[in-house]
């Protein structure tokens, strides 16, 4: 059985009035239900950027390729990015690269807290199959593979037909 252990860190200081009012504003903008998405994504980003700084002392080619490479499936860095590139990230360019917020721009849903009702509720599949989860990221090669899911309960479908 597997060990389930946090996937985030809250923050050390948490009555921080300039931190609370960013975190509102992110989470009106990505239409996240709850703090805990932000600091998900800090986390990832914070293992990003810890492994380009240990890469860079190293100077190990290999290990930095492999980082920028998986980065750049991602679709956080462009061909031909570099550590310091890593070390500019945000966690604003990781909740762009969420479904929901991919769904919300390319006209899926008319806006992301739509468009993560439509995840949640599974009218949403990548590459014909159902995904549930509007925090799930998605790659380069998935993106275009985004749409409607096209099995419907039989519910759905006498709706329509009326």
């Amino acid at each position: 059985m597997r060990k389930i252990r946090k996937t985030y860190s809250k923050p050390k200081r948490p009555w921080d009035k300039a931190r609370i009012e960013e975190e509102e504003k992110i989470m009106k903008k990505y239409g996240l239900r709850r703090k805990r998405e932000i600091w998900r994504a800090a986390a990832l980003l914070r293992s990003f950027r810890q492994r380009a700084r240990n890469l860079a002392a190293l100077k190990n080619e290999e290990e930095e390729k492999k980082l920028l490479e998986r980065l750049y499936r991602l679709g956080l860095l462009e061909k031909g990015a570099t550590l310091n590139d890593v070390l500019s990230l945000t966690v604003e360019d990781i909740l762009e690269r969420r479904l929901q917020t991919i769904v919300a721009k390319k006209g899926l849903a008319n806006t992301v807290k739509q468009a993560r009702q439509y995840i949640v509720h599974g009218h949403i599949g990548i590459e014909g199959r159902r995904v549930k989860f509007p925090s799930f990221l998605v790659t380069r090669e998935l993106e275009d593979k985004i749409e409607y899911y096209k099995f419907q309960p039989k519910e759905l479908k006498v709706e329509n037909n009326e």
